[in-house]
Parts: C-alpha cells; structure tokens; sequence
C-alpha cells in the first residue's frame, strides 16, 4: 500500500513537471519568435543557413570531397551539431535572473528553465538537421545513413553533454557577471575540440588520444560513422560522454542548489 501511494505520488508530481516544462517552452517560444509569420520554425533557420552557406564556400574552397566523402555533407554533419551547443549554452546564460518572476509559483524549479529551453534547441536542431540532409539527399550529396541508430546514439551523447554544461553555465553567470562576457569567446575556442574540421582518423595517433578524450569528438564520431559507416573510419569511446555528463550534471545540480538559495526573486 505504501508503496503503491509512494508510486502514485512520483506519477502525479512527474506529470505536474511535464505540464510546467511544456508551459515554459510555449512562453519561451512565444517570447521569442511571436505569433506571426513561421513562429517556431525560426529556431531552425540560423542552423540551416550556417551549415549550408559554410558548406557552399568549403566546397569552392576544398573541392567536392574530403578523403573520399561530400564536403557539403561532412560540414552539415559537423556545423549543426556545434550550433545545438552554441545556442544551449548561450541560452543558459543569465537564465534565472531572467525567469526568476515564475519562481513565485510553487511548481517551477530552476531547473526546468534549463530543461525547456534545452528541449527547444535540440528540437529545432533535429528540425534542421532532418530537413538540410532530405534536400542534400535529393541532390545526391548526402548519403543514405548506414546506421541510424549508432547517429541518433552519438546526437543524444552530443546533446546530452550540452545539457550537462547549460547545468553548470546557468548558475555560474548567475554568480559571476565576468562570465557573461566570455561565453561567446569560450564557445569559439572549443570549436578545434568539437570534430566539427576533422575525423579523428585523419591526425596521428598521438593526438589522437588527446582528441578522444573530448566527450564531443566522441558524440561526432559516432555521428559520422551512423552516416558513412564503412566508408570512414570512426574512432569513439561510449563511455566517455557518458561518464563527463553524469559528473557535470551532478556538479550543476549542485550548483544549480547553491544559486538557488541566493537568487533574489523580485
């Protein structure tokens, strides 16, 4: 009995959570992108038109392929992934301090601010990602997926390192305003970390081991290798970014605690 009561108890606060994530993501949507025009459909825009115009003037630049693959393809496989990370962090950044008026209801945590808007970046990433391969494929310059569930394994491994660092991000600039101002910076300089240039095949083994210790090159491998399969070859350790995004998300729950308790709700 107690038990039962115990599940019924998670049953109603999980689906109260739900209702308030989906309330904050319609808010949040509504805020940004109105009720005119696309609405929503804006958040998938910047993504496509970053990836295809960089993919236009690699081509002109390095040619139709790269190592036996479509350059065109290799870029879109790399630019949407790290515009997913861009947004989720950028997004994360004074986020409380933002929303810290809907505190005063009961339901809202902190953390569903980071999980809503989490949740609309990757779905407008999985939009655009969907929607450039399916014109890409029409103009045969994508290939079919040889694996798409090792690709949708590797996406969820990239987003879920994000999340992890949005977790930490969000309290953090709440803390320091110096942050604020070196995000946009700090998300420049981990672009040569990400796999968004390069397969890890293609560097020496030496630096190899380096590279395989970013949980992002990880995910990116893993993508790629879902998409080629035996045309590349693919270097990735699951449990990496699996392990740095448990570690990072219980460091910013922590964190996420701590902000909490000194957020001034006005």
């Amino acid at each position: 009995m107690i038990f039962r009561s115990g599940l019924r108890n998670l049953r109603e606060a999980w689906a109260v959570q739900i209702r308030v994530i989906h309330a904050l993501m319609i808010r949040e949507l509504i805020t940004r992108f109105g009720r005119e025009n696309i609405g929503f459909l804006w958040i998938m825009v910047e993504p496509l038109l970053f990836a295809i115009l960089v993919g236009v003037i690699w081509r002109y630049t390095h040619g139709p392929e790269e190592h036996g693959i479509s350059i065109i393809a290799f870029v879109v496989t790399g630019y949407i992934p790290i515009t997913l990370f861009r947004h989720c962090v950028g997004r994360s950044v004074a986020i409380f301090t933002a929303n810290g008026g809907l505190l005063y209801h009961r339901q809202i945590k902190i953390i569903d601010f980071v999980i809503s808007r989490f949740i609309i970046e990757v779905i407008g990433g999985m939009m655009a990602y969907a929607f450039i391969v399916i014109i890409l494929m029409i103009f045969g310059e994508f290939p079919v997926p040889d694996n798409i569930g090792l690709f949708i394994y590797g996406w969820a491994l990239y987003a879920l390192f994000s999340f992890s660092l949005c977790l930490i991000i969000a309290p953090l600039s709440e803390m320091s305003e110096v942050l604020e101002k070196f995000m946009p910076v700090t998300t420049y300089i981990m672009i040569p970390f990400s796999g968004l240039f390069y397969m890890v095949s293609w560097m020496s083994p030496k630096f190899r081991e380096y590279l395989l210790w970013s949980p992002f090159v990880n995910g990116m491998e893993m993508m790629r290798k879902g998409i080629w399969g035996e045309q590349i070859t693919a270097f990735y350790n699951v449990w990496n970014p699996l392990i740095c995004s448990m570690v990072a998300t219980m460091i910013g729950l922590i964190l996420c605690r701590r902000a909490r308790r000194t957020l001034t709700i006005e």
